[in-house]
């Protein structure tokens, strides 16, 4: 009789982890003739203003200046500016490759993202169909399927709903039972032992910590040839928030790869441990 898969997830951040920047300044904030760092200071200025939290602003601030500047906000036009984002080397092939590493192992990896970057961008790029689920903010859509209003929005500090709805397997956002529902640890579809989450930065941190202090492991990953980068992924390790820094390099062969795959063989390990425990 063949063995049962091992589940396992790794969870990412987006923006600054799978792809450079943040999402939206890629070509959307151009396209309503603005710069990122005047579109980010002015959504800072209307936060502070309005005791707003920073996502749901930024989020209606890029309707209101899209407006003004007569840029449609369909789903689609959301999801062509997806389309043209430039991914970090060897994004593309990393899942593929993670994927049968894992399964040799005998055990099944599923990818997600957590970010509070616009869901319909992050679903229209090139690794878009790549993750079992993409929670991240998200637009509400009128009969003429223009954006309105903000459905989700994902901050620092809610992203961590998300992990425990990997770990009970409550995948939709609106599912408000089986997340809240006691779940013996032993009946989860993934444990947090078996989870890696992969972030570069502050908003990260609560994701990080959740992850690490239940067991699992967290890899804080910093952009190829910036020290600034580096030096604030080496902080998450000194604060005691990640296990492992690497640049954002996805190639065969890499820094993070090895790291992947290592947590991989220890998941089977641990598994291993505990199956002779049970016997």
């Amino acid at each position: 009789m063949p063995r049962k898969l091992i589940p396992m997830a790794i969870a990412y951040d987006f923006d600054g982890i799978l792809a450079p920047g943040n999402i939206q300044e890629n070509s959307f904030i151009p396209s309503i003739g603005m710069t990122k760092a005047a579109f980010w200071k002015q959504n800072t200025a209307r936060a502070e203003k309005h005791e707003a939290d920073e996502i749901l602003s930024y989020m209606t601030l890029m309707l209101e200046r899209a407006a003004a500047a007569d840029v449609p906000v369909r789903r689609q036009d959301f999801a062509a500016h997806g389309r043209s984002v430039k991914l970090f080397p060897g994004a593309d092939e990393w899942f593929e490759r993670v994927n049968a590493y894992a399964r040799k192992q005998n055990v099944n990896v599923k990818h997600f993202i957590i970010s509070s970057g616009i869901r319909e961008m992050i679903e229209a790029t090139e690794i878009g169909k790549k993750f079992v689920k993409v929670f991240a903010s998200s637009f509400a859509y009128d009969a003429n399927g223009a954006a309105r209003w903000p459905a989700l929005a994902i901050n620092y500090t809610t992203k961590t709903q998300y992990l425990f709805r990997i770990n009970k397997g409550a995948l939709s956002v609106n599912d408000n039972g089986l997340i809240n529902d006691f779940v013996p640890h032993e009946d989860r579809p993934v444990h947090f032992t078996n989870m890696i989450f992969v972030g570069d930065g502050e908003t990260d941190i609560p994701c990080m910590r959740l992850v690490r202090d239940q067991g699992g492991h967290s890899v804080a990953v910093y952009q190829p040839g910036s020290p600034k980068k580096k030096a604030r992924a080496e902080k998450l390790i000194t604060d005691k928030r990640a296990d492992f820094i690497a640049p954002a390099d996805y190639r065969e062969g890499g820094r993070l790869d090895e790291i992947v795959c290592a947590i991989v063989d220890k998941v089977v390990a641990n598994d291993t441990v505990r199956a002779s425990a049970r016997a």
